[in-house]
């Protein structure tokens, strides 16, 4: 399952995101992971997700995310959940053609692994294609 909270800044998305992940780890089984820019979500969150600050790791490209997650998850089966803030902090010149693609590729990877992302994004609903559409929450 892939869940996009999509909206512009001070629309309350990342206290969404807080509720989401402390929800997910009282109701899931597995590791989760909540890549995000610093380190600003250490004290909202359960002890028990882990944290990655993607500044560590010069992400910059989709293709390398998409590298980062995959060896995430072959390093840690156990990880059933993936939360990310802030995709457009994360991609150097991100449109939202990237965020279509990104989305269908986490859909496709998440139902082959058993694994459900949440992926935050400080964008206009309005401007989300159709596909991005079927994945807001």
């Amino acid at each position: 399952m892939v869940k996009v909270i999509m909206g512009l800044k001070g629309s309350g998305k990342t206290k969404r995101l807080i509720h989401d992940i402390n929800t997910a780890v009282k109701n899931e089984t597995g590791s989760m992971v909540c890549i995000e820019k610093g380190t600003k979500l250490r004290y909202d969150i359960d002890i028990h997700v882990r944290l990655i600050d993607y500044q560590e790791y010069r992400i910059g490209e989709l293709s390398f995310l998409k590298g980062f997650i995959s060896g995430l998850h072959a390093g840690n089966f156990d990880i059933s959940h993936i939360f990310i803030d802030s995709f457009y902090k994360l991609i150097d010149n991100p449109t939202i053609a990237d965020i279509e693609d990104f989305v269908v590729w986490c859909d496709k990877f998440g139902e082959a692994n058993d694994l459900d992302f949440t992926i935050v994004v400080s964008d206009d609903p309005a401007n989300a294609t159709d596909t991005i559409k079927k994945y807001l929450q």
